[in-house]
């Protein structure tokens, strides 16, 4: 039997339980499909920004599937990204190629229609032109969906921890400098994310256990991480976790 457990919910952000592993991936693929529909039925298209890690790869899988293709008009489907590594296209540390390679070159979208962010080469040009680019197609309209995950040190998207990206206002893609990881990224901000129509934060495995701790019941002393920014009053974020990532926070 489906066991969806509403662990938390405040004005600013839900955590949603379901199940397991596999009980909670089936309700993010269910949800995934559920704002597509709703999107389009809306105002006639459906915009997601897509996300790298295990869980969003898992999904993609399964949109490839026909009993996926069938539940949407994908000539209606404009894809995104939230942040990128600045690799080409076919690297395989790429967000862009992990999507596609995971099914979503499959799926019957224009190839007018999909947005990789062109992270590679001159990276602080590129980010202003996928901002204008989103602009451009969105009419000023903001994301259906933005799909994010949450990293053990809690950053979302490339908004890592003490990074310049983390107080960056008015912008919706920026190039966000990661000491951490000696690298630039391309990323969403915290007001392209908190501006978007549904949010979803997807959270499983024990590995992050911790971190989820932190986050819905963080420690007086500790820090801000930029997870804790995301959702808002107007847009509040649904954090969906598996049984193995909530289990301290029920403890």
């Amino acid at each position: 039997m489906k066991k969806e457990i509403l662990l938390i919910d405040t004005d600013r952000r839900k955590l949603i339980v379901p199940g397991d592993t596999e009980t909670t991936l089936s309700f993010c693929i269910e949800h995934w499909l559920s704002v597509a529909e709703s999107s389009i039925k809306k105002h006639g298209n459906f915009a997601v920004a897509l996300s790298g890690g295990s869980t969003p790869h898992a999904i993609y899988q399964n949109l490839s599937k026909p009993v996926s293709i069938k539940r949407i008009d994908w000539s209606k489907v404009f894809l995104f990204w939230s942040d990128e590594r600045p690799v080409p296209p076919e690297h395989p540390e790429s967000n862009f190629f992990m999507a596609m390679q995971a099914g979503l070159a499959k799926l019957p979208i224009p190839s007018s229609q999909i947005f990789r962010m062109h992270a590679e080469k001159e990276i602080e040009k590129s980010a202003r032109e996928y901002e204008k680019t989103i602009q451009r197609v969105l009419h000023g309209r903001p994301f259906d969906l933005m799909m994010l995950g949450m990293g053990e040190d809690g950053h979302t998207a490339s908004l890592f921890p003490e990074t310049e990206g983390l107080s960056t206002k008015d912008r919706l893609i920026i190039a966000n400098f990661v000491p951490q990881k000696k690298s630039w990224r391309m990323t969403v901000t915290f007001d392209c994310i908190n501006s978007s129509e549904n949010i979803v934060v997807y959270i499983l495995g024990k590995n992050k256990q911790e971190m989820l701790l932190k986050i819905f019941k963080p420690d007086e002393k500790s820090r801000l991480l930029p997870a804790q920014a995301i959702g808002t009053k107007a847009h509040p974020a649904l954090w969906i976790a598996d049984d193995a990532a909530a289990e301290l926070l029920r403890k």
